[in-house]
């Protein structure tokens, strides 16, 4: 499957080549406009401007989201399904009344509309004012119309939100940092970061994902439009949620609650895998990270710095819970959460100054020479 660009360079990439010409809106719609509105050209031109800039980044922003659907009609779990079916629902409902309202106002207008031949002394028509049954008829209606709404989003809420783990779900303990995502497989005995991979649902042997949602700093919100809805993580407080993903495939998902400078890049991946891919990737993630003599220098760089500090590779003397375990670290499709491809390249650029992919992060820029970081990820680039 195609990998995820960063969403805001689509956007700036749209802005970039449709840039409207000043000359080019001067010549076409501003002109006529300002002729017969007699309005200050500058501002016209001004106003024009800003509203087809708007809708080009809004039409890049479409063309990211339809190549990699996050659309919660494009359903890939039972969960989304159900989700999908409430916002059917109440979109029809609220759908009809719209178009009876307006209809009703349509017919009244043309039918009663003033007419020239009218006097001014005809009688006022019959007035309902009053009206006891018309009263309780549209007091009595939306009271129902709500009270059926609510009881299918209340059975709802509770069917998404167990505080109890099924039998045989695959459990997942969910931390929330700023800006990336710490995936723990407590049963399994391995964590990892910012992309998640769960086992397909087999129809003869159901299984679930059950997530235990935590925040290490402040709210976030974690949401796969397609396999769920969004679940808050709050500081001191353990939020659920659970999914039945039933098509393999990328699903990608967003923190969803404004967490800070880089929360657009606080971007995550659910890989949903047949139970066999599942089973080898676990068998993988189980393993310390390999010992390769032929990178030893990168090696002891890695935990002579800082990085040691701050990552945790099993098996090494690297301990630290600050950024994401790196144990498996060439495994995963991206680095900083999303914000970059992850590769040879992109990794050199990460060491070196983070803030390129991700400003404001919490990643230091490591003060390394061009030779040493080299070396560095050469010895990072064996972590598979």
């Amino acid at each position: 499957m195609k990998d995820r660009p960063v969403a805001q360079d689509g956007i700036q990439s749209q802005r970039s080549h449709g840039r409207i010409e000043p000359d080019d809106a001067r010549r076409t719609c501003a002109a006529g406009l300002l002729m017969t509105a007699k309005l200050p050209s500058r501002i016209v031109i001004r106003s024009l401007r800003r509203v087809l800039l708007t809708a080009m980044a809004l039409l890049g922003t479409a063309n990211v989201l339809l190549a990699e659907s996050t659309s919660i009609f494009d359903t890939a779990s039972y969960n989304s399904e159900k989700i999908s079916e409430i916002f059917l629902l109440v979109l029809a409902i609220t759908g009809l009344i719209f178009v009876l309202v307006f209809s009703a106002i349509a017919v009244f207008v043309v039918r009663f509309r003033a007419r020239r031949s009218e006097t001014e002394d005809e009688p006022e028509p019959p007035q309902i004012y009053g009206s006891w049954p018309i009263e309780i008829a549209w007091t009595i209606a939306p009271l129902l119309i709500i009270f059926v709404l609510f009881l299918v989003v209340v059975r709802s809420v509770n069917e998404q939100r167990p505080t109890q783990a099924p039998g045989d779900a695959v459990q997942v303990r969910v931390i929330g940092n700023q800006w990336w995502w710490s995936f723990e497989y407590p049963e399994l005995g391995f964590i990892t970061a910012n992309e998640l991979h769960v086992p397909l649902d087999d129809t003869e042997d159901p299984s679930s994902v059950f997530m235990q949602l935590e925040s290490a700093d402040v709210a976030h919100s974690f949401w796969v439009p397609r396999l769920a809805g969004k679940t808050d993580l709050i500081p001191n407080r353990i939020n659920t949620m659970w999914f039945t993903p039933n098509e393999t495939g990328v699903y990608y998902g967003q923190c969803a609650e404004y967490c800070g400078t880089q929360h657009s890049k606080m971007l995550l991946r659910v890989i949903v895998e047949t139970p066999s891919e599942f089973a080898a990737w676990v068998e993988n993630e189980k393993k310390p990270a390999v010992n390769d003599p032929a990178v030893a220098d990168g090696r002891a760089l890695f935990l002579e710095h800082s990085c040691a500090s701050c990552h945790t590779i099993r098996g090494t003397n690297a301990r630290g819970t600050f950024g994401p375990d790196l144990t498996h670290l060439m495994s995963r499709q991206t680095i900083g959460a999303g914000a970059a491809e992850n590769n040879h390249d992109n990794l050199i650029t990460w060491i070196t100054n983070p803030h390129v992919f991700k400003t404001g992060c919490y990643m230091p820029e490591m003060k390394l020479t061009a030779e040493n970081v080299k070396t560095v990820v050469s010895y990072l680039e064996t972590l598979r």
